[in-house]
């Protein structure tokens, strides 16, 4: 067949013709092996001993393997190949110029914050992003990750996390944008507008596949993948916007399914959720896709199907395009299809639909005219000063002061020795999902404050570790991403820690999480600092100098007794690679706190929920005491301080509202204020939270600068599902508030719409 004669293979025809052509011509077992995705690393000569999941650069592959498998259908994506471009071609060469049709694959990559394997550069844990309450941070790492991602070779990542986090227990709160639906979807928005920019051709662009589509952030008992129990209202007010901000707004092309239920309804096998709402409203461009062995727990989990068979057919038929990974071998995939469809059980159209959903990416991403990538480009791009630039603004912009009792910035003109505390103190936390640091030195918060505070006598002590478990974890031994190799062992030593910082004019403790304490299947039932961590504090706390806590976390952690003990509280989530360098900036005060919090910190591990946006009608307290959160959503304090005045409510239109607000820097640095604007329904036909984020803006004020803000509200500000289940603004007064955390109310309001 002389295939450059052949309409799918001419760039100059539109795409939905070629599509038409190439669909033409597939044989069914070619169309549904398109809807498969496998692991390059189990057909490579050599897996990089670095990492787990890469491909080493020299490596070759079993292409005997490759023909035994793929030879007759194709194949759609390939995921864990992560290693250079020349690799990636090597596999992609296979598939180009020794299938019967030439149809490339789409490289897949997990890119939370950056790219796995590792080569890329270490961004902040997505949670730190939305601390910033600025957008501009989330555009920042959505542009990092597409283009190093790009320039490695791969086409589709699996990212961003959308889920909205509810239960500060569940291990993958670290990977969301925090409680909140607004901040949320704005944050979505971006990120996702940044890594797809626009033209997926582009070699600085990926394909972007948000997750876990729809309501993963609240499971039963803060368990990952248990059943989500919310009602329809719910899921519709504080969950859907979400995606539908990044798949609807933003653009994203393709959508991860959740493993769990939604009232009972298992997402991957609803109509509902994948057509109706999915593909339908929301108008989902490219595929779905199962998460790892989501379809396989169709049958072992939820207990719909006894068969295999069966479970590939309630799902398929419901709407569900593309295996995820780890559910069955690529010939029980394809042969089950073959027979379900010659059954008459599902139409061949359904296959149609799907093979031609992830034939469209291939054509945008340009894989037909340039199946092949640059082979040194990436040299240049990945990990480049821009990059590591990016990586350190984001951790400055997201450092959050909880408390000061005046110890912070310190006062470098009355401190001898600073006594530098705690199991994160010498070894810097980056979370999960991340590139493994094989060709970058990160430094730690020890290190970094040596070389801001040269002068200074600074003596270190780990104390105690954060956990007891430094094995592989054992938890969902099926799925090798999750497993970590060994972590360096701290063993517990609180009494050299506490004679270390005997006559230390301030003590700085670095603890909170680690890779075990927080992540993918790592969820807790206390939130308390792990180890003997609260301990150690509570003894340093004895020695008379003021004790400034430093929190490297995932999660929102319970920080009662710390919060009694402490001069202040810096929370500065998981860094990233240039972490520890915006720690020492911000307790020397070369930089000035000013993130928010993007969840809410609980009193007690058994005060969940604490989000800050519950409905009313509960009493505030426990025989224990006060029921509140301890440190609310939006909270975040300075180095200075902020007035607010001059509101102003502007009614442009039957449901549209111009706020104005003007804030001024009062103190006597310069400082960063983060505006929150909040909207109240006084008066409802169903229950409505007491207030809600509706607009933010992040602004930086020199000392006696002053500002005026301006905010649109519109219809989405102001609407509600009412008892019918539809979207109205019910008329009324509301009340709006100007803000600097859910807790903070500056100014209020009120307007009649």
């Amino acid at each position: 067949m002389d295939k450059s004669v052949l309409p799918y293979l001419n760039p100059d025809l539109d795409i939905e013709e070629r599509l038409d052509d190439l669909i033409g011509r597939m044989t069914l077992r070619e169309k549904i092996g398109q809807l498969d995705l496998k692991f390059g690393n189990e057909y490579c000569t050599k897996i990089d001993p670095n990492h787990r999941l890469s491909v080493s650069p020299d490596s070759e592959y079993d292409y005997e393997k490759l023909a035994r498998d793929f030879g007759e259908s194709g194949l759609g994506c390939i995921h864990d190949n992560y290693s250079v471009p020349a690799v990636m071609n090597r596999i992609q060469r296979f598939f180009v110029e020794h299938t019967r049709l030439g149809i490339p694959v789409i490289f897949t990559g997990e890119a939370l914050h950056g790219i796995c394997g590792t080569r890329g550069t270490i961004l902040p844990s997505p949670t730190a992003w939305s601390a910033t309450f600025d957008t501009s941070a989330g555009t920042k790492a959505g542009r990092v990750i597409a283009s190093e991602t790009r320039a490695l070779g791969i086409h589709e990542i699996l990212a961003p996390n959308l889920d909205v986090a509810r239960d500060p227990r569940w291990g993958r709160t670290e990977e969301t944008f925090g409680e909140d639906t607004y901040l949320s979807s704005r944050f979505a928005y971006a990120v996702v507008s940044a890594e797809q920019n626009g033209d997926i051709s582009r070699n600085d662009s990926v394909i972007a596949e948000p997750k876990h589509y729809c309501v993963h952030g609240v499971p039963e008992g803060g368990v990952n993948c248990a059943p989500a129990n919310v009602g329809t209202r719910e899921v519709e007010n504080c969950y859907l916007p979400v995606f539908e901000a990044g798949i609807k707004e933003a653009g994203a092309y393709d959508a991860m399914v959740s493993y769990n239920s939604i009232d009972g309804d298992v997402v991957i096998t609803s109509e509902h959720y994948l057509k109706t709402v999915l593909k339908e409203r929301f108008g989902l461009r490219g595929i779905c896709r199962s998460d790892w062995s989501g379809v396989e727990r169709v049958k072992t989990t939820h207990h719909l199907t006894e068969d295999d068979k069966e479970t590939i057919y309630l799902t398929k038929k419901n709407g569900l395009d593309c295996l995820g990974g780890c559910e069955c071998s690529h010939e029980f995939w394809v042969n089950s299809l073959v027979e379900l469809i010659n059954e008459g059980r599902i139409d061949e159209e359904n296959i149609n639909d799907s093979c031609r959903r992830i034939l469209r990416l291939k054509f945008l991403l340009g894989l037909f005219e340039n199946p092949y990538t640059d082979e040194t480009r990436w040299e240049s791009v990945v990990h480049c000063p821009e990059h590591r630039a990016a990586a350190l603004e984001i951790a400055e912009k997201s450092v959050t002061l909880l408390k000061n009792d005046g110890v912070l910035p310190l006062d470098t003109a009355k401190i001898k020795k600073i006594a530098l505390i705690g199991p994160s103190s010498d070894h810097q936390q980056i979370g999960n999902y991340s590139s493994t640091p094989v060709y970058v030195e990160i430094t730690s918060v020890y290190e970094e404050l040596k070389k801001a505070l040269p002068g200074i006598d600074i003596v270190q002590a780990d104390g105690c570790g954060i956990c007891d478990d430094f094995e592989l974890s054992g938890i969902a031994a099926d799925q090798p991403h999750l497993k970590r190799e060994k972590l360096a062992k701290i063993e517990d030593a609180l009494d050299d820690a506490v004679r270390l910082a005997e006559g230390a004019d301030v003590i700085i403790f670095v603890g909170g999480d680690n890779e075990l304490t927080s992540g993918e299947c790592h969820d807790r039932c206390e939130l308390t600092l792990s180890g003997r961590q609260r301990e150690l504090i509570l003894r340093l706390s004895g020695l008379g100098a003021p004790v400034v806590l430093v929190l490297e976390n995932g999660r929102p952690l319970e920080l009662s007794k710390e919060s009694e003990v402490c001069s202040a509280i810096l929370e500065t989530w998981f860094g990233g690679e240039c972490g520890a360098k915006a720690v020492a900036e911000a307790l020397t005060g070369k930089i000035n706190p000013g993130g928010k919090l993007p969840y809410s910190l609980p009193r007690s591990s058994g005060m969940i929920p604490c989000y800050y946006s519950m409905f009313t009608g509960k009493s505030n307290d426990y025989i224990e005491g006060d029921g509140s959160a301890l440190y609310l959503f939006g909270h975040g304090l300075s180095y200075t301080s902020f007035e607010y005045s001059d509101l102003e409510l502007i009614k442009t239109g039957d449901t549209d509202v111009t706020v104005k607000v003007t804030v001024q820097n009062t103190g006597k640095v310069s400082g960063d204020e983060a505006v929150q604007i909040y909207v109240e329904d006084c008066e409802s036909t169903v229950v409505t939270p007491p207030i809600l984020l509706k607009a933010f803006k992040r602004v930086t004020l020199a000392p006696g600068e002053k500002q005026t803000l301006e905010f649109s509200l519109d219809f989405n500000s102001f609407r509600l599902m009412n008892a019918k289940y539809e979207w109205v603004v019910e008329p009324g007064k509301f009340r709006i508030c100007a803000a600097s955390s859910s807790r903070d109310i500056r100014l209020e309001g009120f307007i009649t719409l």
